[in-house]
């Protein structure tokens, strides 16, 4: 019997903390979610593919005996994230980590092309959704006694890069977003980091580099490291912007 299953503190450098991962139904934000329940933590999996989630549950259930808090979503839905914090402070009265991975392509073309529709629809989840993400889990970061925010970010972020258009403007507006919120939260034990994944295989970077050899990239699983790093409370970096290298 596992310590979570017999009473007895859970085991890791994340034991007993209590991390929401947005995403988490596949790529990056999968990988994460599993070594997070590895390490104990109580796992809280954001993602609009329900299967997915469930699939992942799963997996984190049979491997350590703690099934995770399955948390079908769009983040386009601004009530629902609103929604969320206050389950998450009914359910556990506090979160310890935020990884706000969640994002979305859009469409590779110059700016002028692209639809008006698929501007929107990036901003909302890339940009306006961790923003609502802020807002709804502030409150329960600040409860902890050591709240950690992690924002999954990208090179295009700060590096411009011709037809990237609506996925590089709301990565550099994550950004910003993030080191404000660092700034905010410079006295409190709240620590906020942006993560850039590089090259990664997932489904994204294969969606945007068709021609790219997937064997010759680092996986999600290697880098999920960089993440137990940055969540673990005793982990003072804040404000940083860290380029994720494999294991």
């Amino acid at each position: 019997m596992s310590p979570a299953q017999d009473g007895g503190p859970p085991a890791g450098r994340l034991g007993g903390r209590v991390a929401l991962i947005t995403g988490a139904s596949r790529g990056i934000g999968r990988a994460v979610a599993l070594r997070f329940a590895q390490e104990g933590a109580q796992v809280v999996l954001a993602a609009r593919t329900v299967g997915g989630l469930e699939e992942l549950d799963d997996e984190i259930t049979e491997m350590t005996g703690t099934p995770a808090t399955l948390v079908p979503i769009d983040l386009t839905d601004g009530e629902r994230i609103d929604e969320l914090g206050a389950a998450l402070y009914e359910r556990f009265g506090k979160l310890d980590v935020l990884v706000a991975n969640a994002g979305l392509l859009g469409t590779l073309t110059p700016l002028a092309h692209l639809a008006p529709n698929v501007w929107d629809e990036v901003m909302a989840v890339n940009l306006s959704a961790n923003w609502r993400l802020v807002r709804s889990l502030d409150p329960l970061l600040r409860a902890s006694d050591a709240g950690r925010a992690i924002f999954v970010t990208s090179s295009v972020g700060h590096q411009a890069r011709a037809y990237w258009s609506a996925y590089a403007v709301s990565k550099a507006g994550l950004e910003m977003l993030a080191r404000i919120y660092a700034e905010e939260t410079e006295k409190t034990p709240v620590r906020v980091n942006l993560v850039n994944p590089g090259a990664t295989r997932t489904a994204m970077r294969a969606h945007a580099m068709p021609g790219e050899d997937p064997e010759k990239l680092k996986t999600a699983d290697s880098i999920a490291h960089v993440f137990v790093d940055l969540a673990e409370a005793t982990c003072q970096r804040h404000g940083e912007l860290i380029t994720a290298e494999a294991e």
